[in-house]
């Protein structure tokens, strides 16, 4: 199925409808506290597994989460019950699940060290730089990078006025130039 993106895709207490494959696109998964604050968990790519869907299909539960259509996706549902065969009877499909669930696992751990051990400024970097890519700019709201590191929107736009007076960055209205990137480098990494 093509989904165009900003498409919700399941959101907390949805049932599961079966397992996801993405072949194109990005979906990305939130949490939202009781308090609204909202943080972004992981995101799921081609090859790649939600472990929202993952564990709502091998607990049998809902979800707790948000999937949205970062972009414009093509998807794969595979049913609930084609998904339990294709467990117990597809070595390959099992192999390959159980190491992009690894692979996942590993990424999650990755967040919670990150979000309990980094200061604002290198979780900051480090997510201006992923964002980026390879351009040297990034189109992101306060709120959006604020949910991007777990933290609140007043402190990401401090932190933000920080690297603009270092030079590192230079922001006008929903848009951030990296003018500083081998110092925002160098932070990101501060804590490796």
């Amino acid at each position: 199925m093509q989904v165009p993106q900003g498409t919700v895709l399941f959101r907390p207490e949805d049932a599961c409808q079966g397992f996801v494959v993405v072949h194109s696109g990005t979906i990305k998964v939130t949490l939202t506290a009781e308090n609204g604050r909202e943080i972004v968990l992981y995101r799921v790519r081609p090859g790649e597994v939600c472990l929202q869907t993952f564990g709502c299909l091998v607990n049998h539960t809902t979800y707790s989460a948000e999937g949205v259509a970062e972009t414009d996706c093509a998807l794969e549902v595979v049913p609930a019950a084609e998904f339990e065969r294709l467990v117990a009877s597809d070595s390959a499909f099992r192999s390959r699940l159980f190491g992009a669930v690894a692979a996942r696992f590993a990424d999650l751990e990755r967040l919670v060290e990150d979000v309990a051990l980094s200061s604002v400024a290198e979780r900051l970097a480090r997510a201006l730089l992923r964002l980026a890519g390879t351009s040297a700019a990034v189109d992101a709201t306060h709120e959006a990078l604020a949910s991007e590191i777990g933290s609140a929107r007043e402190v990401v736009s401090r932190q933000l006025g920080a690297f603009a007076r270092d030079g590192l960055i230079e922001v006008t209205r929903g848009h951030i130039a990296l003018t500083g990137r081998a110092r925002l480098e160098a932070l990101a990494h501060q804590a490796d």
